[in-house]
């Protein structure tokens, strides 16, 4: 079978550029094209859809840009108009705050936030029968938390926590159009992205968001 052609959209956010692409490239089902916003939504519609899976890793305040560098409106607005598979990882659930179509892939209340860095995060499975959490047992990783508006209340939940300084809900699933969406609130640095159990989950997201799991 061929490997999911996995777009991964940077942009407006710092990150550690070696572990990142080493944890792409150790999922061996996945094909990863690690890209800035600008480039992906310059790219054509046709470009743009080839790939089986869009991954935000993004973090952009405000509304996205309608003319200039990258055009991200237009590229945005199109999201859900196939089954390609939509994940959004840890800062990109905040990114275009106030956005009503980004709020409604996400399935997240507009407002602001807070941030803790290196928290000890108690991590429990909401749904062992899960495709992408299924025979997961509970773990604990040390990650970067935000405090915020409730997100995924109108989804399935399939991580929580009990962290107070965190969102309870960390990653869930929903239908966003035509498309399956994973949102994961996990992954700020290579701390995180080398906890065996994050990668399982992020992995197997990938994979159920389009169809493969």
């Amino acid at each position: 079978m061929d490997k999911i052609r996995t777009a991964i959209i940077t942009g407006g956010h710092d990150f550690e550029v070696i572990p990142f692409h080493h944890l792409f490239r150790s999922f061996d089902s996945i094909d990863p094209y690690i890209q800035h916003m600008e480039d992906f939504a310059s790219s054509s519609q046709e470009v743009r859809e080839w790939y089986d899976v869009v991954l935000f890793y993004n973090m952009y305040k405000g509304h996205p840009t309608e003319q200039g560098p990258g055009k991200q409106k237009p590229a945005l607005e199109q999201l859900g108009r196939t089954e390609q598979g939509i994940v959004v990882l840890h800062h990109a659930v905040l990114s275009y705050q106030g956005w009503e179509i980004w709020e409604d892939i996400v399935d997240r209340d507009t407002g602001g936030f807070q941030f803790h860095h290196d928290q000890e995060l108690p991590v429990s499975v909401a749904d062992q029968e899960h495709a992408i959490t299924q025979g997961l047992d509970d773990w604990t990783m040390q990650d970067e938390t935000y405090e915020l508006n409730a997100a995924g209340q109108e989804s399935h939940v399939l991580l929580q926590t009990s962290c107070p300084n965190s969102v309870g809900n960390l990653a869930w699933v929903r239908r966003y159009r035509n498309s399956r969406v994973f949102c994961f609130f996990c992954g700020h640095d290579h701390v995180a992205w080398e906890n065996p159990n994050f990668a399982t989950v992020l992995h197997r997201g990938i994979e159920w968001t389009c169809g493969r799991r």
